[in-house]
């Protein structure tokens, strides 16, 4: 079991948006879609490229690099040319506050 780590409030993040936090030296992708917090590895397994700086499409993130797609609920691979899914981690929301275990 990791450790969980306040990252930011839940009013800070969007509907149907993206950002990147830095959670104990790990790139961390946050998206918000139906009210639902998820937390997926924020670089692409493909050539690393940094997935904040990426669009939101249809429930998934466009790598700016190559436009590999993850699904980003699940971080599982939509088109490639990536392969590998994106590392997904546990999400709690308490008293408005994100927290993401890694």
């Amino acid at each position: 079991m990791g450790e969980r780590v306040a990252v930011l409030k839940d009013s800070q993040l969007e509907e149907g948006s993206i950002m990147t936090v830095e959670v104990n030296g790990v790139h961390v992708l946050l998206a918000k879609l139906g009210g639902e917090v998820s937390a997926l590895s924020g670089t692409c397994t493909h050539e690393e490229a940094d997935l904040g700086a990426g669009i939101v499409l249809e429930g998934r993130v466009v790598c700016p690099l190559h436009l590999s797609q993850f699904d980003l609920r699940t971080g599982e691979v939509a088109n490639p040319p990536a392969t590998t899914p994106l590392r997904k981690f546990n999400v709690k929301i308490d008293g408005g506050t994100i927290f993401v275990e890694v």
